[in-house]
């Protein structure tokens, strides 16, 4: 008695079953990802990604002032006689020496571009793994251009 294979079955080569299946594991794993989707115009939804990714990069760099440049107004503001460049350039040391700190920041650098982003009005989400600030990844539209808001 012989066995009778799937390829068989449908008259290919057990290679061509392999491509076959190889295409449709492919076809799957992006079609998780439709439940996914940004809100806005192609621009705006650009635009806020950009903001995030520029604030990621001057983290990256522990850039303490290019990071303040992303943030909103009342979160660049000085407290307790601290500029917001001196708290973040204080920050960012701190994290970028903690063991994981910079593998952090790339994986949050690597999801911007595919990361959902929901624009409403004045104000934008996107959807990362973890909060880029304390708060939730929030911008607003403002001084022209998109700011997080936390």
């Amino acid at each position: 008695m012989t066995r009778t294979t799937t390829a068989d079955t449908l008259g290919m080569s057990p290679r061509s079953a392999i491509a076959m299946l190889v295409c449709a594991a492919a076809l799957v794993a992006p079609a998780s990802s439709f439940g996914a989707y940004s809100v806005g115009t192609h621009e705006q939804i650009a635009w806020v990604r950009r903001a995030a990714s520029n604030f990621v990069t001057a983290e990256l760099s522990g850039n303490g002032a290019g990071a303040c440049a992303i943030l909103n107004a009342p979160l660049r503001a000085t407290q307790h006689h601290r500029t917001c460049a001196q708290r973040w350039d204080a920050k960012l040391a701190k994290l970028l020496r903690e063991p994981g700190g910079r593998a952090h920041l790339r994986r949050e650098q690597r999801a911007i571009p595919s990361a959902p982003v929901v624009v409403h009005g004045y104000t934008a989400t996107i959807e990362l793994p973890a909060p880029l600030s304390n708060g939730p990844n929030r911008f607003l539209w403002t001084e022209n251009c998109w700011m997080l808001e936390g």
